[in-house]
């Protein structure tokens, strides 16, 4: 009988909240994360393109489990469009597809806002990591397919206008999960009859995490001494463990359940537990279970009842 193979890594658990650089993939940025901190697993909430920079919460151990909310967690942007040219990939990396000479007036820019703003219909980038067919649009693209994704519903809180000059426009959009900034960028060139592409990108915030959870490569470098100054007998990784956002954080959008230790120990094992108190929901769709501040489990809330569907170590 074949055995498993005894996981690689530390078992590290927690948040690296990125400030990504402009030239590095997520993908990239993910395995720099987890080689640097040397954790079993990884994975980000949310694709960054290479040419933006800004936040990329990357999931490290068993708060990979709760990166599904965080990718419905709202979004803001700050982004640059360059009127004039529309480019393959919506961005500065693609070649110009339409060129014009006319350049908006700010007021005509001011009043298309609107148009971008609540629940509207959206057509993703040809160059986007949504598949067809079992393939990343973006692969299809490149080997000169013609790729036209379906509209899909987005939900945009706000869009505004930060700057304007006469060839390019700055903008703050906040917004929900699944809106590619790009595909603003084309749509607005196109009703103001200019053209346009996204000249610069920055992811300002993910919920529920802001500017002052960001860390850099360098600072995560800088807090790993090599193997050869690591202190005698001490934790190597100390520095840049406290890096970490915990991994409860993600959970905060959902109502929270306190347990006894004796309770913890039994969810822990998959078993349900009635919950009381005063400020105990008595029913939910799902709830975030802790003990002593620690993540326990997630769950549903049921006649007072909590019953674990997912459950964390330690």
């Amino acid at each position: 009988m074949s055995r498993r193979g005894k996981k690689k890594g530390r078992p590290v658990s927690g948040w690296v909240i990125l400030d990504k650089p402009v030239g590095m993939g997520s993908t990239q940025a993910v395995s720099k994360v987890k080689w640097l901190f040397q954790a079993e697993k990884a994975g980000h909430a949310g694709t960054l393109d290479p040419l933006a920079s800004g936040m990329l919460p990357i999931a490290l151990g068993e708060a990979t489990k709760t990166v599904p909310y965080v990718m419905d967690g709202a979004k803001l942007y700050r982004f640059t469009v360059a009127w004039g040219e529309e480019r393959a990939t919506d961005d500065l990396e693609g070649e110009a597809t339409r060129r014009s000479d006319r350049r908006p007036a700010e007021a005509d820019i001011r009043a298309l806002l609107p148009k971008y703003t609540g629940v509207i219909m959206q057509r993703p980038p040809a160059f986007s990591a949504i598949k067809v067919d079992g393939e990343r649009a973006y692969d299809l693209a490149r080997d000169g397919a013609a790729v036209e994704l379906p509209e899909r519903e987005i939900e945009i809180a706000r869009l505004d206008l930060l700057s304007a000059t006469p060839d390019s426009a700055e903008f703050e959009v906040e917004c929900g999960k699944g809106t590619y900034v790009r595909s603003l960028a084309r749509d607005m060139g196109r009703d103001l009859g200019c053209y346009g592409h996204v000249a610069g990108l920055r992811r300002v915030s993910v919920e529920p995490f802001d500017a002052d959870d960001l860390v850099t490569v360098e600072m995560m470098e800088a807090a790993l001494p090599p193997e050869d100054d690591a202190p005698a007998g001490g934790d190597r990784y100390g520095q840049l463990d406290d890096l970490l956002v915990d991994t409860g954080a993600a959970l905060d959008c959902l109502p929270q359940v306190a347990l006894s230790d004796d309770q913890a120990m039994r969810v822990r094992l998959g078993n349900p537990v009635i919950i009381r108190g005063r400020d105990a929901p008595v029913e939910a769709d799902e709830a975030c279970a802790t003990a002593r501040g620690r993540l326990v489990a997630i769950g549903v809330v049921e006649a007072g009842m909590f019953k674990p569907k997912r459950v964390f170590v330690g």
